[in-house]
């Protein structure tokens, strides 16, 4: 192989790389800043006899109930979920983009929702058993207002995932797979609105402001999580682990499961019922993802700056 050829995957992979680890630190600032509203969105969606109030009111409850600090539970295991998610989805993306679009090529929303999907299927296949063990110790001491639920008592991270492997089978670390793989249109949407809006915003070569990239974030994200509200409230229910499913596992089992999780749901809360703490998760992941995109390109923009190459891919 040439002087020149290793140079180029060399770049490559540097690239990909500094895309990767912004991505991953852009995700774990902004969502510790906002950590506290994903706090109450997952109550809401977890404990159904929980009464949906405004989201400050519902912080404030838990905060009087539990300690202040409870709106914090669990920020290490997520943050550790969100910093492994996020950098094998922007790796894989941006190599994705590489191998696509080429260096002088020029992405189009098509493709970009195709690398978005296939970014977020792997990211789903390769982190879901972290997801699993957060959304367990995320609760995990928490008041609720439905007896049905469980208290579980695991001592950290890899107590958790000991007792979950040694109580419920290996299996159980992917519980919400399937949705997982579904609401991998969320991320995609996101990508696909994200990318035409910032090239549509940066014709002409026009230099994009920290508060333009913040309001796409926003808009992308908040288009994509209202689209799939009620695939994510079924997929916090199955990662909590103690819905009790009936009938066949596997794949069948499976779509059986989220489609009678889906129903029961209408019919003890109305249609409305699939989207209760909307309003929390709206400003979490609407806000982190904002602020997320703006960590993001700043990391990437001044890491390429202080090394010295230009970026070669077209948004």
């Amino acid at each position: 192989m040439s002087d020149n050829g290793a140079s180029a995957i060399n770049l490559l992979s540097y690239e990909t790389l500094v895309h990767a680890v912004a991505g991953a630190v852009g995700s774990m600032t902004a969502m510790s800043v906002f950590f506290p509203l994903d706090t109450a969105r997952i109550r809401l969606q977890v404990d159904e006899n929980r009464k949906s109030k405004s989201t400050a009111i519902l912080l404030a409850e838990i905060a009087r109930e539990e300690g202040l600090l409870s709106l914090y539970r669990g920020w290490f295991p997520v943050i550790s979920s969100l910093c492994c998610s996020n950098f094998v989805y922007f790796y894989t993306f941006n190599t994705l983009k590489q191998v696509m679009v080429g260096n002088q090529g020029r992405s189009r929303p098509g493709k970009d929702l195709l690398m978005g999907f296939i970014s977020g299927a792997v990211n789903v296949l390769l982190t879901t058993p972290m997801w699993v063990v957060n959304t367990r110790l995320k609760l995990q001491g928490a008041k609720f207002r439905n007896e049905d639920l469980q208290q579980t008592h695991y001592r950290g991270i890899f107590d958790a995932f000991s007792q979950i492997i040694a109580s419920e089978g290996v299996g159980t670390l992917w519980n919400g797979t399937l949705p997982s793989l579904v609401l991998v249109f969320n991320p995609a949407v996101v990508f696909m609105f994200y990318e035409a809006m910032k090239r549509r915003a940066g014709r002409g070569g026009r230099k994009i402001t920290s508060a333009e990239i913040f309001l796409i974030g926003a808009v992308a994200k908040a288009i994509a999580t209202t689209a799939t509200y009620p695939l994510q409230t079924v997929q916090a229910i199955l990662r909590f682990g103690q819905h009790k499913a009936e009938g066949k596992g596997g794949l069948l089992g499976s779509l059986r499961n989220i489609v009678y999780l889906l129903m029961d749901r209408i019919k003890r809360h109305g249609v409305l019922g699939l989207y209760k703490g909307l309003e929390a998760k709206l400003l979490q992941t609407v806000l982190t993802a904002a602020l997320m995109f703006v960590v993001y390109e700043k990391i990437t923009a001044a890491t390429f700056k202080v090394m010295g190459i230009k970026k070669k891919l077209k948004h």
